[in-house]
């Protein structure tokens, strides 16, 4: 028998967890406040999601009227050095010339061991993420495959390497194709012998100065991950919350950071801090 659900909170991205064992299937919590939601457990049946006309930042508590770099008031969005420039592009980082925004953020998050990876989400890319960060960033992508190629000692360099490689492979995600079907899978080892052997000399260019201390390459098996969906749209509709409050429909599943309605879509995440109720 259902249990109906009744929850209400500020949204916040979904919290994403897989079983460590080949290919588990991710499983969704949705946190609203000091509440938290098994998602899995509502694919199939029919959930109700409401704005309630109030946006309030993730970080000061301010009435907003927009949201900015995904949960921020404006003023936030100036002053945090999580919504600099910089994070969207790391190649820019800034931190070693004395400029950061927070010096103290910038020693936690991005003077640290960060990875330049290869997923399949919509077809192969190269990303980059805190070390920390895995499986969890691929997972936000909602990635097939994965596999960590190379480790390097500060965000700013894993940028600079990204930036060499993008010029070979894609390094975004085409979100309409991740969310009608699951990715072809592709042979990950034998992807990045190619694309390392292709980018050789640019590579030697950027890395050649550097020490082992600096940057290693590593030899790591891919992993592959499910996602809990029981059918893909045929056509993709992507709900607005800012124009139309209320979303309603058949959970059909759950892939990234979407949630997936036999009505529409909606990406959770671009809607980080709105006031919203939930209820199935």
């Amino acid at each position: 028998m259902h249990t109906p659900h009744l929850l209400t909170g500020h949204l916040a991205k979904l919290t994403t967890h897989i079983d460590s064992v080949p290919q588990a299937q991710v499983q969704y919590t949705l946190t609203l406040g000091d509440q938290e939601l098994n998602l899995n457990a509502l694919i199939g049946q029919t959930i109700r999601l409401e704005h309630l006309g109030q946006i309030n930042c993730s970080h000061c508590g301010r009435k907003t009227k927009k949201s900015y770099s995904q949960g921020f008031c404006f003023p936030c969005m100036q002053k945090l050095p999580q919504c600099d420039l910089c994070i969207m592009s790391p190649e820019r980082c800034h931190f070693d010339v004395g400029t950061c925004r927070d010096e103290a953020w910038g020693q936690a998050f991005c003077m640290q061991p960060h990875i330049v990876y290869l997923a399949n989400s919509s077809g192969l890319k190269v990303g980059i993420t805190r070390a920390n960060q895995m499986p969890t960033r691929w997972l936000d992508q909602g990635a097939c495959q994965a596999m960590p190629i190379m480790q390097v000692a500060t965000r700013k360099l894993s940028g600079q390497v990204e930036s060499v490689l993008k010029n070979y492979v894609a390094d975004k995600t085409n979100w309409r194709k991740l969310l009608q079907s699951d990715a072809q899978t592709i042979n990950m080892a034998q992807a990045a012998d190619l694309l390392l052997n292709e980018s050789e000399a640019d590579l030697e260019v950027l890395l050649g100065g550097l020490s082992h201390q600096d940057y290693q390459w590593l030899d790591t098996a891919p992993i592959s991950m499910r996602y809990p969906v029981m059918q893909y749209p045929e056509k993709i509709n992507s709900h607005n919350l800012d124009k139309e409050p209320v979303l309603e429909g058949k959970l059909m599943g759950i892939k990234g950071q979407y949630l997936i309605f036999d009505t529409a879509v909606i990406n959770v995440r671009k809607y980080s801090s709105y006031l919203v109720q939930f209820s199935s």
